[in-house]
């Protein structure tokens, strides 16, 4: 018998995700994997020229400016050419369509900043790149917006413009 998207909220379904969650973590916390999955997945030729050998997990687990705790899946970093900017991956795993999933994607990102402000790790002059992936594994097709731009009403032409954009592949 196939679950239904309302079926999938049963107790017995969120332990097989979250036993999921766990299997893509492990598998994705070897550097090959992560490199693999940029490379067949991501058709940027940018991306295709960086040097995989410098990936390294960068700690993903940050606290929310009111104190709660806010953990992402993956995250990695690497070297950009020969100078010393990172490319933060951000890899979210996701067995259910979420129909917000770009706005939480867009949180994570934010998190991540501030998490690497407090840390001194952002350069000076700017924040590096982020590449949010959200990998599904869903029984169906992926539905939902992948750019908070489209999950807001459409506005008037001076407010249009402070619509924040934020996508994810």
């Amino acid at each position: 018998m196939s679950r239904t998207e309302d079926e999938q909220t049963e107790p017995g379904f969120k332990r097989m995700g979250q036993i999921h969650d766990s299997g893509y973590k492990m598998l994705f916390s070897a550097p090959e994997f992560v490199r693999d999955l940029i490379l067949g997945f991501v058709p940027d030729e940018w991306l295709h020229g960086l040097d995989f050998s410098t990936l390294e997990p960068y700690p993903g687990s940050y606290i929310t400016e009111d104190f709660r705790h806010r953990a992402d899946d993956v995250v990695w970093r690497l070297r950009v050419g020969g100078e010393w900017v990172y490319l933060y991956l951000l890899i979210e795993f996701q067995s259910t369509v979420d129909p917000y999933m770009a706005l939480r994607m867009m949180v994570y990102q934010g998190l991540l900043y501030q998490d690497m402000i407090r840390k001194n790790d952002a350069k000076k002059g700017g924040l590096p790149p982020v590449l949010p992936m959200v990998l599904y594994n869903g029984r169906h097709s992926w539905t939902a917006r992948q750019d908070v731009y489209e999950l807001i009403v459409p506005v008037p032409s001076l407010v249009e413009q402070f619509k924040p954009h934020a996508s994810t592949c």
